[in-house]
């Protein structure tokens, strides 16, 4: 997979997530597979650019290369510039959120909401590339509507724009995270442009990942929902797209060994009062379906310090560990089921 000049060591790609992939997330999804690794989304508004959030979200210190940063907003001008900021702040590649469904987000008329006027998608595209000499990259949905599903038109004015690769979600702003992802479009762009496709939505085991790329024919897959509280997925899916051959899912020790040191690392990024607080949904989701999780859980919504949160969540582990629990993927995660 070749983005620009630079060369995927895979095909499998993190999609951004605002309040998620930040470069802990990003720095562990890579550890375990990931060939790439894509920016939670940062305003192109310059009055907001030099707050705490910002500067978060904005930091690639010691990342694994290529780094590459995510710019949202609708102005042509102020995106070009947010472009050349993220590149001076040491990005590699710009990605362009097109494809973010959120009310707060789409009431600005960017992220997925851009998809209702193609001269301003135009005019945002040609901006970004000729203000920056690194790739430029493109992620968005279908269309806006599912009335009107305008991907192909915007295609291939990315291609025509220099967009160095496009990243679909197939859905439509309108379907939100409801439904199932729909690929045949994805499929049509496919055939349709020659710049690299990367398919994304509803990529949750191995079997799918093979089944996406097959009906697509995209050159890679971008996982984003199903690798919270599961980075060992890019390992499971390399694995298996390389060999045919599922490996077994991780046991509790592995876990409990990968979530303490997320946030550790997630301590150290944040402090102590932010990373407190940020890592109370990577611990949700990290024992989401274990025994007694619930239960768990409300206990560890309490809990004010980091070391008291390190230390409610080793225990929890040690009893799963005493109990003989295992880590066992649902057959929706596990199964085809008629894909």
């Amino acid at each position: 997979m070749q983005i620009g000049s630079y060369h995927l060591k895979n095909n499998l790609i993190v999609a951004p997530m605002a309040g998620v992939t930040d470069r802990p997330f990003r720095t562990l999804c890579k550890y375990f597979g990931a060939g790439h690794a894509v920016s939670e989304m940062m305003t192109s508004d310059q009055t907001l650019r030099m707050n705490k959030k910002s500067l978060y979200r904005a930091n690639f210190d010691g990342e694994i290369a290529p780094i590459s940063a995510q710019i949202a907003g609708s102005d042509p001008i102020k995106m070009a510039e947010a472009a050349r900021y993220q590149v001076a702040n040491g990005a590699q590649i710009v990605d362009i959120n097109m494809g973010c469904p959120a009310k707060k987000v789409c009431n600005k008329l960017a992220g997925s909401a851009l998809l209702q006027n193609e001269d301003l998608v135009a005019q945002i595209l040609d901006a970004v590339v000729n203000a920056v000499n690194v790739p430029v990259t493109l992620k968005t949905r279908l269309g806006f509507c599912n009335a009107e599903q305008n991907i192909l038109r915007v295609a291939k004015r990315a291609e025509q724009a220099g967009i160095a690769a496009l990243a679909i979600h197939g859905r439509t702003r309108e379907d939100m995270y409801t439904g199932s992802a729909r690929y045949p479009l994805i499929a049509q762009v496919k055939q349709q442009i020659n710049i690299p496709v990367i398919a994304n939505g509803d990529i949750d085991s191995p079997q799918k990942a093979k089944f996406v790329l097959e009906q697509t024919g995209a050159d890679a897959i971008m996982i984003g929902r199903a690798a919270q509280g599961r980075p060992w997925i890019f390992r499971e899916i390399g694995h298996f797209l390389a060999t045919g051959q599922i490996l077994p899912a991780p046991d509790i020790l592995e876990v409990k060994t990968v979530l303490l040191e997320h946030l550790n690392e997630l301590y150290e990024f944040y402090g102590e009062y932010s990373g407190c607080r940020i890592a109370r949904k990577h611990i949700a989701w990290y024992t989401k379906g274990l025994r007694g999780s619930n239960e768990f859980r409300q206990a560890m919504y309490q809990v004010e310090s980091t070391h008291k949160q390190a230390q409610v969540v080793s225990q929890y582990f040690d009893q799963l560990l005493e109990q003989g629990e295992r880590l066992q993927y649902s057959e929706a995660v596990n199964l085809l089921q008629g894909y």
